[in-house]
């Protein structure tokens, strides 16, 4: 059995998997509200999807911005109500916790866990009306992380909390909440992680750079390898659908073979053989007590 959704709202549409996600939807004949930053972004998103595809002015860290959005999704399907969310907004920051910038991961935490509960709340009376569905995008670094990428593992393995807490607190209105955790995408999410990191490295100075600057290079050029094998967005799309259509969907969903290989490892490896796999994969500098 397949549930067909009449409206549904996909935050951080401009680009990769919630652009991938929008069209996909609107593909199976489903009307999206696909947040987006800039009119531009929204103007070459609806000449893609057409007329079921409806561009909104959405900033998730910005309350007026989803006020805004929430309003002008509210008008126009009226007590109708809205069949689905993907909080899909998110950015990758990327640093040694010891140097990072206060103010960079506040910017972590508020995109990827303050946002996505703020776009929730704003949404979940209309969710509640059509008994709709809840989609986080999640990760495979949200069950664990390597060197460099904490602040953003940690923000995701908060919305991992954050949808078991959704889950059990929205049964009384039959509301599913799904993850999905993907492994390596080709999106420009990592690109943009790296122009960011660039910039924290500017910023951390000298000292910084003297202690993690051979990790730093060591963690990218694996993390630029995982981008050549990435596989593409719309293979997470089509788990979204399925999330959204599914009569029995799944409260978490692996995408691509790396995503289920380190779930694997996390599942029954200890932290400390885990450690020294990803000490030599990574080929990073280990503590030599000689």
């Amino acid at each position: 059995m397949v549930v067909q959704p009449q409206f549904v709202v996909i935050t951080g549409a401009s680009t990769g998997i919630g652009q991938a996600c929008a069209l996909a939807c609107v593909n199976n004949g489903i009307t999206v509200f696909a947040g987006v930053r800039t009119h531009e972004a929204g103007e070459a998103l609806r000449r893609r999807g057409g007329e079921r595809l409806i561009p909104i002015q959405l900033d998730i860290t910005d309350a007026e911005s989803i006020r805004q959005a929430e309003t002008v999704v509210r008008e126009r399907v009226g007590l109708t109500g809205v069949s689905g969310l993907v909080n899909n907004a998110g950015i990758a920051v990327g640093s040694p916790l010891e140097v990072i910038p206060i103010d960079a991961l506040r910017r972590q935490l508020e995109v990827n866990v303050i946002g996505q509960v703020t776009a929730t709340q704003a949404f979940l009376p209309l969710l509640r009306l059509a008994r709709g569905r809840i989609v986080n995008m999640g990760s495979i670094a949200g069950r664990g992380t390597i060197p460099i990428m904490g602040p953003y593992s940690a923000s995701k393995h908060a919305l991992e909390a954050l949808t078991d807490a959704l889950r059990l607190e929205l049964q009384p209105w039959g509301i599913h909440v799904s993850i999905v955790e993907p492994g390596a995408i080709a999106t420009p999410i990592w690109e943009k992680s790296t122009k960011t990191g660039d910039e924290i490295a500017t910023l951390v100075g000298q000292a910084g750079v003297a202690l993690y600057g051979d990790l730093v290079v060591r963690v990218k050029e694996r993390v630029a390898e995982a981008a050549r094998r990435a596989i593409s967005p719309n293979i997470v799309a089509r788990t979204v659908l399925h999330a959204l259509t599914a009569a029995k969907p799944k409260t978490r969903y692996l995408v691509g073979s790396d995503a289920r290989v380190r779930a694997l490892m996390l599942k029954w490896l200890p932290d400390r053989a885990q450690d020294w796999i990803l000490t030599k994969v990574l080929a990073l500098p280990a503590w030599n007590s000689k």
